[in-house]
């Protein structure tokens, strides 16, 4: 850190936009902490620019055709009934294809589309010279990963992971599928996100094969599960060095320093029933996560294993309200004031969280920050997040285990209500052991995932891969 102190970096994140999901808000995230450390810092995004000085939109020459201009209107057009009219974002998507040239046959063989010129113009149209240029997720229409072989060679290029798209041949997420591992081709699941027409999987890995053998990358991921895979993939052909950089959340606001009560009052609810949260976008019909084994412990739960009044909060999407017995689930919309996210956590007593596939989610890293007991599925990286205790009940047997001094709560196996809703209720059954795993989890967050610790170890990255990548030039 002190050569960070003495001699500031000059870094541009890379990403699809200033706001948005996981990837781009950590993209954003690090943009203002190392400003805030006293580095030249930059936000570069394919889309959504701002007049928020650092933050530039990458030229998009294909942008000023006469074509563009006039599907881009006509599709700016149909954008607002979007979500509102039947068909209206299949409009949408369709005058999205057409803007590009050779877009919409490349969207119909099932390729992979990379033709954004702009990518070429990216060390120079900010007029900034750069230490270090940071990427992270490529996907999302914005960005020519065809060009990193040829912007690789003049600056250092950090690539950070948020999930397996990197080294797939179209899903961000494999869910349990080993075809990345020789080749894809006869794709289980066309589908998934970022979803393709026709089975080019094997067309596009092997592309990307190519582009990252002749590429010189420095590689980090949030978890040692996603790291593992990019090394025993295609994209280790590109990688010189490796690193597992944990994510951190904002210890000013995620923490537990407010009271229970406190908390409670602010946002209107009960005082007298146990609080359990769940928090996803989209719950119930986001595919990476796993809302029915949720909803189906907290019913167990309710049912078999806690006669007291409960209350479900699934924060992230919209429903009506139900109820068996003593126990209520409601469904709280998303919310964009991370203050008010916070309260939540800090208002319940227990976080849930069950994936079919994650990397490293950040609401349980917020939920433990604010003090709360975490029963997960051991899926991706979550392993990594959470310390089971030792004599929980409804745990997976596999994990590493811990003593009461240290646990955080409990990883069950995928997809198990039953682990789930046991495990929930030992800890809801017995106060001294919430408060005490509640205490550990705030305890954890402030030494292992606060977003000052990950700040650090970034520019001590930086500077590590500054120096590997003068060793290159030099050899």
């Amino acid at each position: 850190m002190a050569e960070a102190l003495i001699a500031p970096l000059s870094v541009a994140q890379v990403s699809g936009a200033p706001q948005g999901g996981g990837a781009e808000r950590i993209a954003y995230t690090l943009y203002r902490g190392l400003a805030a450390a006293g580095h030249r810092s930059f936000l570069f995004v394919g889309r959504g620019g701002t007049d928020e000085p650092g933050v530039y939109q990458i030229p998009d020459p294909v942008g000023d055709t006469w074509r563009s201009r006039t599907v881009g209107a006509l599709r700016q057009s149909v954008t607002p009934y979007v979500g509102r009219l039947r068909g209206a974002w299949r409009l949408e998507k369709l005058l999205r294809l057409l803007e590009r040239p050779g877009q919409l046959e490349d969207w119909y063989a099932g390729r992979e589309y990379f033709n954004f010129p702009g990518t070429r113009d990216i060390l120079s149209f900010s007029g900034e010279k750069l230490d270090i240029l940071h990427c992270h997720n490529f996907h999302g229409g914005y960005f020519d990963i065809g060009q990193l072989s040829i912007i690789s060679r003049h600056i250092p290029v950090a690539m950070t992971l948020h999930d397996e798209w990197s080294f797939t041949g179209h899903c961000a997420y494999t869910l349990g599928c080993e075809r990345w591992r020789f080749g894809c081709g006869s794709c289980p699941d066309l589908s998934i996100y970022p979803s393709i027409m026709r089975d080019a999987t094997a067309f596009n890995l092997n592309r990307k094969r190519e582009i990252y053998s002749n590429s010189h990358l420095f590689v980090s991921a949030p978890s040692r599960w996603l790291l593992d895979r990019a090394i025993n993939s295609v994209l280790s052909n590109g990688i010189i060095t490796s690193q597992v950089i944990n994510n951190g959340v904002d210890l000013g606001v995620y923490n537990a320093n407010i009271s229970q009560a406190e908390a409670r009052s602010r946002l209107g609810l009960p005082g007298d029933c146990r609080i359990i949260i769940f928090a996803a976008n989209g719950a119930r019909n986001n595919i990476f996560k796993d809302y029915k084994t949720v909803s189906s412990a907290f019913r167990l739960l309710a049912e078999r294993y806690y006669n007291k009044p409960l209350l479900l909060l699934a924060i992230g999407d919209r429903g009506a309200p139900e109820r068996f017995g003593a126990a209520e689930m409601r469904f709280i919309p998303y919310q964009s004031d991370p203050l008010v996210v916070a309260s939540y956590y800090q208002a319940a007593d227990l976080y849930l969280h069950a994936a079919k596939a994650d990397t490293f989610p950040t609401t349980i890293l917020e939920a433990l920050a604010c003090g709360l007991p975490v029963v997960a599925t051991a899926t991706g990286g979550i392993p990594e997040q959470v310390k089971t205790l030792e004599s929980m009940p409804g745990r997976l047997p596999s994990v590493t285990t811990y003593a009461v001094t240290e646990a955080t709560g409990a990883l069950v196996p995928m997809a198990s209500d039953e682990g789930m809703a046991v495990a929930s209720a030992a800890i809801l059954s017995d106060e001294t052991l919430r408060e005490r795993l509640a205490a550990n989890a705030a305890r954890d967050a402030i030494h292992r995932f606060s977003l000052t610790r990950q700040i650090a170890e970034t520019v001590d990255w930086y500077c590590e891969i500054r120096e590997r990548f003068s060793q290159l030039q030099d050899s």
